[in-house]
């Protein structure tokens, strides 16, 4: 765990094993093939030549000479018809061989190109979604680290639906930042009405006006005065509520005092859910997830502790309070915390469906951060 979505030359990812979309000789070809056999030099295609080449939907493993990883595992991805002729059982089998090949040699880190997806016609999308599915079905039972490794930008991109959606709730924020600032601009708190305030003679208001503004002011005040009350008497009676019994007393007092992990654990305990449900649902992996739980003082990233958050599918009150005890918070002026509001106010808590989305506006990514 976890699985990581980066925009990178996969000839440059430093890991165990780099994975390359091949043709059936694996002499070399166009695009990432062509890339990582430039990479990893003459030694490569020696030693390709022994294999006999690869079938469609298999794996082969080489070395990776002067790549800076290890290995190169070698798959050959179906050419797109029309969808119907085994394309996806093909594409499938293709992050099946090379995981578990990668298994047997007991590697801790792998880095995918989106397979098929270039010039062999696989729908973006659906390559995206077979490579998400078989990948995180795999690190079900496995510890390993996997990139999907994206170089060219349009390469993964949400639907134009969704992507839309997410830029005009990101818009209409700041068009209603913007206005909260106009109201706050002059001492009436109102810049629309002075604007429209009646024009002035030597510095002051006609003594029709003052009258008409002084009532205005007066009634403002009763309700700012109401509001204050009704806030007031809100509190008391939350007070009130605290106070009923000992048992709720003391619970209140014990979740006010707690340290994000101890919500974290309560959380998770209340839900009944195991500890590598939870990390895996967050696309944390274990070593970091036994730190949180050991180390009552470990300091984890915003994007780790909303992962976790979304994880649980904490309501918004609980997940402000969660961000709140690691000493972060959710804004609206911010894009990457405008996309995660966009997601929990319409209940959908998977976070790889959330990185997808912040990954096509260009911002870090949920999980193991």
């Amino acid at each position: 765990m976890p699985l990581n979505i980066v925009r990178n030359d996969i000839t440059k990812m430093n890991v165990d094993a780099i994975v390359n979309a091949a043709n059936e000789r694996l002499l070399g070809g166009g695009g990432v093939d062509g890339a990582i056999h430039r990479a990893a030099g003459p030694g490569l295609l020696a030693e390709c030549r022994t294999l006999n080449g690869c079938r469609t939907g298999d794996a082969k493993i080489t070395k990776g000479y002067d790549l800076p990883a290890k290995y190169v595992i070698h798959t050959v991805g179906p050419v797109y018809r029309d969808g119907r002729h085994g394309e996806e059982e093909l594409l499938i089998s293709c992050y099946r061989k090379s995981l578990e090949i990668a298994k047997e040699k007991e590697l801790e880190s792998i880095a995918f190109p989106l397979i098929s997806a270039g010039v062999y016609g696989y729908p973006k999308q659906e390559a995206f979604d077979v490579a998400v599915s078989v990948i995180r079905d795999f690190l079900k039972d496995n510890d390993m680290t996997v990139y999907l490794v994206v170089f060219d930008p349009d390469m993964l991109a949400i639907s134009k639906k969704q992507f839309s959606e997410i830029r005009e709730y990101i818009s209409d924020a700041v068009v209603r930042r913007r206005m909260e600032a106009e109201r706050y601009r002059t001492p009436e708190g109102n810049r629309t009405e002075a604007r429209s305030a009646p024009p002035t003679v030597g510095g002051a208001l006609p003594q029709s006006q003052v009258s008409g503004l002084f009532r205005k002011r007066k009634k403002d005040i009763q309700k700012k005065k109401t509001a204050a009350e009704g806030i007031h008497k809100a509190e008391a009676e939350q007070t009130e509520a605290c106070f009923l019994s000992d048992e709720s007393l003391s619970d209140w007092l014990k979740k006010s005092d707690e340290s994000w992990q101890t919500m974290l654990f309560r959380c998770i305990d209340e839900r009944k859910l195991t500890d590598p449900e939870v990390y895996r649902r967050a696309n944390i992996d274990r070593k970091l997830f036994s730190k949180i739980r050991s180390n009552a003082d470990y300091k984890a990233s915003k994007p780790t502790v909303l992962a976790l958050g979304l994880a649980l599918k904490l309501p918004r009150k609980e997940l402000d309070e969660l961000l709140m005890k690691a000493g972060f918070a959710l804004s609206d002026s911010n894009v990457f915390d405008l996309i995660i509001s966009y997601f929990i106010n319409r209940g959908e808590y998977d976070v790889m469906k959330i990185n997808e989305a912040l990954f096509s506006f260009d911002q870090s990514l949920l999980g193991n951060i």
